[in-house]
């Protein structure tokens, strides 16, 4: 356990009884007597009115029944806190509107000098997908799609789900075991094991129309999954070798299955292996234009030939 996450239940612990030891809280979050102390003082520093009690059975108790602190947030930490929600504006990330409730409760919280730095800054920065005429911090235009929310929900106790997916014009439903849930390009995409047939298949959030969990006798057990998956793992058929350029290229956008092994600790050179599905031509296209946007600054160990084809024929384009 971290050492905050331990302070702030060890702050719940003695804020509800009436007298406390040492000892106890040795006992409680089994650490020892001079971390208990420490914590003891650290939570003390941080407003809690303890009175220490001497004697053979001393101890400690909460001075007039006090409630825990109120949260106070330092200047740094309310401009990361307005920062982060700049940064994620539409982005169709879920709870919007708790993301809102969240914004207001933060601006109730702190002082007007605060608040006008606030303001200048959301006059100052912009990102990705913000309107420039409109950066205003509660934007509605960042909704997700409606079944977002009742997906994570219902993932979060259970994740063998039986989804309903729009293709085409007929309604599919599919057994599942999730094993992601990911935004990659504007998009939310499910990647699921197929109770039925035992692959691996991505689906669309957008796609849905419905999803409940899987009545528990029609399961296969985690360890059988993942049995099957390790089984059925693709050869990497993609390998190259990456320099500073490429690896700062990298770091602006990369298909997310794809990731890096540096060779050096600089992190100035790295090894990149990935899987394409060369069946699919629109993977093929989007690898083919992904590895363009790394540039020159690559040396090619293994390439698919229909990826190499297309690397050729785009060249031949811009290259006549």
């Amino acid at each position: 356990m971290k050492k905050v996450e331990r302070i702030n239940i060890i702050m719940r612990y003695i804020n509800n009884r009436a007298h406390f030891t040492i000892s106890e809280i040795m006992r409680e979050f089994n650490i020892s007597r001079s971390t208990a102390i420490r914590d003891i003082r650290e939570i003390e520093a941080m407003g809690m009115p303890l009175v220490a009690e001497v004697g053979r059975v001393g101890g400690y108790f909460v001075m007039n029944n006090s409630v825990l602190p109120a949260v106070r947030f330092t200047d740094n930490e309310i401009k990361a806190l307005f920062i982060a929600f700049m940064a994620t504006r539409n982005k169709q990330l879920p709870y919007l509107k708790s993301r809102q409730s969240l914004a207001e409760k933060l601006l109730g919280l702190i002082s007007q000098n605060q608040q006008d730095d606030l303001v200048l800054l959301n006059q100052i920065l912009l990102f990705e997908g913000t309107n420039p005429h409109n950066p205003d911090l509660l934007d509605l235009s960042d909704l997700p799609h409606p079944m977002l929310e009742k997906l994570i929900q219902i993932l979060l106790s259970d994740r063998y789900l039986l989804i309903s997916v729009k293709e085409e014009k007929d309604i599919m439903s599919y057994p599942i075991y999730l094993l992601h849930l990911y935004h990659e390009k504007g998009v939310w995409l499910i990647e699921g094991f197929v109770l039925q047939d035992e692959k691996r298949r991505i689906f669309p959030v957008d796609n849905l129309t419905d999803v409940k969990p899987y009545p528990a006798k029609k399961r296969v057990s985690r360890k059988k999954i993942v049995e099957k998956l390790s089984k059925q793992e693709e050869e990497m058929n993609l390998v190259l070798e990456l320099g500073p350029q490429a690896i700062a290229q990298f770091k602006k956008y990369h298909p997310l299955k794809a990731s890096l092994s540096y060779t050096n600790p600089y992190q100035t050179t790295a090894i990149l292996k990935t899987f394409i599905n060369v069946a699919n031509s629109e993977e093929v296209t989007e690898i083919t234009n992904w590895l363009l946007f790394l540039g020159e600054d690559i040396k090619v160990r293994e390439v698919p030939k229909e990826v190499l084809e297309g690397l050729q024929e785009r060249l031949r384009l811009f290259c006549p």
